[in-house]
């Protein structure tokens, strides 16, 4: 895949000192989906968050030689480093398109969620479904879905007018110990 990021610098993700952490759930696996996945990413970006995109930032990217890993060590080295990264983010991103929604953007959902809820750490859940099609007369979506998102919004544009607005408050807040 080609490198897009060109704004950011870097195709690799990037620490920025301060910078809200947001994880980026979606299905990744046409180059439809990964062209939305990295262009929204790159705009959020640009706001400032510090975007964990596992298409970008994860497993694959920092695959070892064919053949250094088994494939079930491959695949407990991928949810180990996603699974961190949904556990330090302040912001998790869920791509809701699609009839049905990616089964591994439900799981990370569902963790961020539970980590919340028990843990007690602030962390905004939000939504994005620019898609009309869906597998629930009468719904959008599933409600172990809807319920644990805190903003769900329909369109691109407004998304990032609700990125922007929580992290001017993110930045506001002191920094995490």
């Amino acid at each position: 895949m080609k490198n897009r990021n060109k704004e950011s610098g870097s195709a690799a993700h990037s620490e920025r000192a301060g910078a809200p952490r947001l994880y980026f759930a979606a299905p990744l696996f046409s180059d439809s989906e990964r062209s939305f996945n990295e262009e929204l990413a790159v705009d959020i970006e640009r706001i400032g968050y510090s975007v964990f995109l596992p298409q970008r930032d994860g497993g694959e990217l920092r695959r070892p030689a064919e053949g250094t890993l088994l494939q079930s060590e491959r695949r407990r080295s991928i949810f180990a480093t996603d699974y961190q990264q949904v556990i330090d983010c302040d912001v998790l991103l869920f791509v809701l398109d699609g009839r049905v929604p990616d089964e591994g953007a439900a799981m990370e959902l569902g963790l961020a969620y539970a980590h919340r809820e028990t843990v007690g750490r602030e962390r905004k859940l939000v939504g994005i479904k620019t898609d009309s099609r869906s597998t629930f007369f009468h719904s959008a979506l599933n409600p172990m879905l809807s319920v644990p998102l805190d903003f769900i919004a329909r369109s691109h544009e407004r998304v990032m007018v609700y990125l922007i607005a929580l992290y001017d408050r993110l930045r506001e807040k002191p920094a995490k110990a």
